[in-house]
């Protein structure tokens, strides 16, 4: 299996089931299988958390933590290297800063994106690889 990134959008698919919760799925299980983690950068899961708190309360992302906490995610936190380079992808692109985080951190672990969102198709010749949950 490739080393893969999940965005925030490949996470809240697979936690609300919704379009590509079967890609995320898939990727788990191969992620168990090899025995390879996954990757999500530290900004993107702090996204997750508050769009979760916000729309279902803090008790709901203690729950979903726990069950995010037995899939092999690894978090990883920001550096001065994969912070420039984030601040270049989003100087450059029109996209959030979590996404220029995600992107980063692809482009860093020379990984595959897991993403549904459409602010990444002007990085699609930058990255190894973008695996698009929905177009």
């Amino acid at each position: 299996m490739k080393s893969a990134v999940l965005d925030s959008f490949a996470v809240l698919s697979f936690l609300r089931n919704e379009a590509g919760a079967d890609i995320v799925k898939d990727y788990f299980a191969k992620s168990l299988q090899d025995k390879k983690r996954l990757f999500i950068c530290s900004v993107n899961w702090a996204e997750i958390g508050y769009m979760v708190i916000r729309r279902r309360g803090l008790p709901a992302w203690k729950l979903a933590q726990g069950h995010l906490k037995d899939l092999p995610i690894t978090i990883v936190e920001t550096d001065p290297a994969l912070t420039e380079q984030a601040a270049e992808f989003k100087a450059a692109n029109k996209m959030s800063l979590a996404d220029a985080y995600a992107a980063a951190l692809a482009k860093t672990k020379k990984a595959v994106l897991l993403t549904g969102d459409p602010e990444f198709q002007a990085l699609e010749g930058l990255l190894k690889g973008i695996v698009w949950l929905k177009r």
